[in-house]
């Protein structure tokens, strides 16, 4: 039996990354497919050995704003198709969605928008989601029909339940843990029905989680979020048969303030 192990991380900011220790996690990776999220750089602005690394296949997707989010996804199997985009007029160009197509599946890495209650970047957000869950709808519509499977990674910035964060009482008038956002999750799953491949394999525990604030010691006393996320469709969301959370031994040895969340299918 073959399997497919794919993983998601935002790497807060690859140039610097690059030197806290995200090569070496890349040339020891496993992973079949690795989704990035937050590049905050040009293709140009790498070194050679990070944008174009050995044994693998890059999609870029940069954005207009110069130091701002940005996407990747990585392929050892050259993609049959790249996308850029979801055909959003206002969110194509500003590096948030990025999707390849391999045999049978595709696979996408998403930065959804953080936002901030009561300012323009909370509008953001909620302007992206309703696009975004039109997307959703519509690709796995188009994929159901070709035979294929679909694999949505990123960072969603969205805690769906409060077993998804340490602190949710005192979050839950904060973006990222507002009812509607949480609501909003809540229809990915039962109107676009894509399925939480950590919470599956993971149905009774906090956690675990992906992100951890550098303030504090958040890391240290696990006081985390999780939401990095692999949403499937139900029939590969079925053959995943494990999901492991990459938290670093300790605080010096991270290279982000995220984790990379890695899944393994059976196919």
């Amino acid at each position: 039996m073959s399997t497919l192990t794919v993983t998601t991380a935002n790497v807060n900011g690859l140039r610097a990354a690059t030197g806290k220790g995200y090569v070496e996690w890349l040339a020891a990776t496993k992973a079949d497919v690795v989704c990035l999220q937050e590049v905050r750089a040009e293709p140009a602005q790498l070194a050679e050995h990070v944008r174009e690394p050995e044994g693998w296949h890059v999609l870029w997707a940069p954005s207009v704003a110069k130091g701002r989010a940005g996407v990747a996804v990585l392929s050892r199997t050259e993609p049959q198709d790249r996308r850029i985009g979801f055909g959003s007029t206002e969110f194509d160009a500003t590096g948030r969605y990025a999707e390849i197509d391999l045999p049978g599946l595709t696979v996408a890495s998403l930065y959804l928008p953080s936002g901030e209650v009561g300012t323009p970047r909370q509008e953001e957000k909620e302007r992206f989601q309703v696009e975004f869950l039109d997307h959703l709808k519509a690709l796995r519509e188009r994929a159901a029909a070709g035979g294929r499977e679909v694999l949505v990674c990123g960072d969603w910035n969205i805690a769906h339940h409060e077993a998804d964060l340490k602190n949710w009482k005192s979050n839950k008038k904060n973006s990222g843990f507002l009812p509607e956002e949480r609501a909003w999750m809540t229809r990915v799953i039962d109107e676009a029905g894509y399925v939480d491949t950590v919470r599956r394999l993971h149905p009774d525990v906090d956690g675990p989680y992906s992100w951890w604030s550098y303030r504090g010691r958040a890391f240290d006393n696990d006081s985390g979020w999780r939401i990095d996320y692999q949403m499937a469709t139900p029939a590969l969301a079925e053959k995943a048969t494990s999901a492991v959370v990459e938290r670093a031994a300790t605080h010096p040895e991270r290279w982000s303030d995220h984790a990379p969340v890695t899944v393994t299918f059976a196919l």
